[in-house]
């Protein structure tokens, strides 16, 4: 579980905790209870309030039934990922300074030389398995066809996801796409029937004090139910590109994350991603969902091209305080404080330089939406590279109106790790090693009986009598590593195996998956 820090309007500082998939940053919280004092308290007044009081909403008796037909459309989310030492870690297994007392030089070759190069890199022995590592989450049926939403966090860095239904049914889950700048991913799966799916709501329609239902499998317990309400919206707490969180006291603990936060229609409102834990990193009564209006527009991009692409103004901006609007005499027409984005700082070659835009103006409005610090990053990125925006500005005290043409996001999208978009180059045959990889497509899923989240490259060709088949590598076997990189395209092994030649290494260490499951082999190049 990821631990990250977040500042409240005081700037008092807490631990938040993603509810998702390992422990939270244990934490004591302190209560002081303030006694109250009535201060001048007005006499009673017999006459009634001039102020219409509304209709009280009725507390429900049960969530029984709203329950019994939500459970089947939320799934338990398995992950499972190789272990492996960081790229950048050449210290000691000891930790020791690379600065300290050093290993004593050992003639090159020898047996000495190569057991203790092996030690201080921690290269894997050649036949032991890998370890790997679990994780849970939750997600929810968006399609009958077997479309799951669910938190980027869950499934970052897996290469193993499956999918568990209410009724016990496990199923291999592909990843069609995945964002980390707002912490949501889309899986498929692929069902024999029809699977029942919930719909995204409204969440701009919900109100504090609304009552919500939150269904996932905290700790691994498969369909918990909790009940409470919508303790704010809107919230900002430092983490990820949308900050605009629903807060809720339903109770949401690891294991919940990607789970659905459903209003009492039955639609989902929120995917719940965030905790504040307490000591033990459970739940104490604030979670954090993201709102189904915000994850709608990345949800559709997901599924239709894998990846989110997002407008870029190039520049830089905050928020309008009632200071600065003070300092600036930046006043509404009704005399009070402006609201808006202060631009600081513009890159000299982007979209807002050439739309004529200056430091110092401040940016109300873009199309018909009103603009604060909070909500400009969102607004802006909801809107395609290319397209065009009107963008109203108070420049010197007063208001005019600029078209801008949005730019692409500087920040690479985060590609899936599937076959759902295939690289450029389907082959590479690597003489030095006697071998020839394919990109993994569906064909070869099928042939090879690899599941949907089968990440790496297919061995298509293995020469008699080459290293790489002395060494027992066979067609139809999966390379998913050489030495410490994770490989994904043909390309990408291509390279790593190019770089070790480059820097005479004599073999290359492959993480192999065949039948009997990973395993470690070193194969010589041609020649060694």
């Amino acid at each position: 579980m990821k631990n990250l820090s977040a500042r409240s309007g005081a700037r008092r500082a807490a631990r938040l905790a993603v509810s998702g998939l390992a422990m939270s940053l244990a934490m004591g919280w302190g209560v002081r209870a303030v006694p109250a004092f009535a201060q001048n308290a007005p006499p009673t007044s017999s006459q009634p309030s001039s102020v219409p009081t509304p209709a009280p909403r009725s507390v429900p008796s049960s969530f029984a039934d709203l329950a019994n037909r939500l459970l089947p459309s939320v799934v338990n989310v398995s992950t499972s990922a190789v272990l492996k030492p960081s790229k950048n870690d050449d210290k000691g297994p000891d930790s020791s300074d690379p600065d300290g007392p050093q290993v004593p030089p050992f003639q090159p070759g020898s047996p000495l030389e190569k057991f203790f190069h092996d030690y201080m890199k921690h290269k894997p022995a050649p036949n032991h398995p890998p370890r790997r590592q679990q994780a849970l989450g939750s997600g929810f049926i968006i399609d009958a066809s077997g479309i799951i939403v669910t938190n980027n966090h869950v499934i970052e860095g897996a290469d193993q996801v499956s999918v568990t239904l209410q009724d016990g049914t496990e199923m291999p889950a592909r990843i069609v796409g995945r964002d980390s700048q707002v912490d949501l991913a889309v899986l498929e799966v692929k069902p024999k029937h029809p699977l029942p799916t919930v719909p995204l709501g409204k969440s701009d329609k919900a109100r504090i004090g609304d009552w919500v239902l939150a269904i996932g499998n905290p700790f691994g317990l498969n369909g918990t139910v909790t009940a409470g309400i919508i303790s704010s919206r809107g919230r900002n707490v430092e983490h990820g590109l949308y900050d605009d969180y629903i807060q809720t006291d339903a109770a949401i603990n690891r294991g919940n994350s990607g789970g659905p936060l459903f209003n009492l229609s039955g639609e989902v409102i929120g995917i719940n991603t965030l905790i504040y834990g307490g000591a033990g990193g459970d739940s104490i009564g604030i979670g954090f969902a993201i709102p189904a209006d915000d994850a709608r527009g990345i949800i559709d991009q997901l599924r239709r091209t894998g990846h989110v692409s997002r407008g870029w103004m190039g520049l830089k901006f905050q928020d309008v305080t009632n200071d600065i609007a003070e300092t600036l005499d930046f006043h509404k027409a009704d005399g009070s404080n402006g609201k808006g984005t202060l631009i600081s700082e513009i890159d000299p070659k982007g979209p807002a330089a050439k739309a004529g835009l200056e430091v110092g103006d401040i940016i109300t409005r873009v199309g018909d939406l009103d603009v604060t610090g909070q909500t400009m990053p969102r607004i802006i990125a909801s809107i395609l590279p290319g397209a065009q925006a009107q963008l109203t500005v108070w420049h010197k005290g007063a208001l005019k109106t600029l078209p801008i043409t949005l730019g692409q996001s500087p920040t690479p999208p985060d590609m899936p790790p599937s076959d759902t978009h295939q690289p450029e180059h389907r082959h590479a045959a690597l003489g030095e090693l006697g071998v020839t990889v394919s990109a993994i497509d569906a064909d070869m899923r099928t042939q090879y009986a690899l599941t949907d989240d089968q990440r790496g490259v297919l061995v298509s060709r293995v020469e008699a009598g080459s290293p790489a088949a002395s060494r027992g590598i066979a067609e139809g076997n999966v390379i998913t590593q050489v030495g410490q990189d994770q490989i994904n395209t043909p390309d990408d092994f291509a390279k790593a195996v190019q770089r070790l030649h480059e820097n005479k290494k004599t073999e290359v260490l492959l993480l192999v998956q065949d039948d009997d499951g990973l395993r470690w082999v070193p194969v010589p190049f041609l020649g060694n």
